[in-house]
């Protein structure tokens, strides 16, 4: 019976086709801004994105249906959900500190990081059901990535053509 209540959402304060909603949509921006990386050939590429918005989403929603359980089984009771964002947060900064290689002086990964940290807060965003949010942090994302990816290539390419000391 506990499936069927499930399945048509009496047990559950978010609504079981909202929450599959949620969880898509963390999964398509985790795979839009992991997209970059995975093309690019980085460490933490395409699936490594995914489950990182896949999780933050998940933990924002059981986040909201714990709270919801509180404070609908005592008034007087209260809880903070925003310590959820904190969590995620220190989890994925963690995830993203080990995509950044020091070697010979040079820090390599600092976008991959930045990037997986991004994946958390869109996944924050889609579990919260804010898709505005997550929609325009992905396109932003992207523009990001992608055009200025572009800009700096350009501009690396030609300051070697232009520079006779850069080899």
């Amino acid at each position: 019976m506990q499936i069927l209540d499930w399945l048509l959402g009496s047990s559950m304060h978010i609504a079981p086709w909202e929450a599959f909603l949620r969880l898509l949509a963390a999964v398509l921006v985790g795979a839009a801004v992991g997209f970059d990386r995975e093309l690019r050939n980085k460490p933490a590429g395409l699936r490594t994105h995914i489950l990182v918005s896949l999780a933050a989403a998940l933990f924002t929603l059981i986040t909201f249906e714990l709270h919801h359980t509180v404070v609908s089984n005592n008034a007087q009771t209260t809880a903070d959900p925003i310590r959820i964002i904190e969590a995620v947060t220190a989890g994925v900064a963690f995830l993203a500190a080990g995509a950044i290689i020091q070697s010979r002086g040079n820090v390599r990964g600092l976008t991959t990081g930045a990037n997986m940290w991004l994946a958390g807060a869109l996944g924050v965003a889609c579990g919260a059901g804010d898709y505005t949010l997550a929609l325009f942090g992905t396109i932003f994302a992207l523009i990001v990535l992608v055009v200025l990816g572009r800009l700096e290539r350009f501009a690396r390419k030609h300051t070697k053509d232009e520079d006779p000391d850069a080899s």
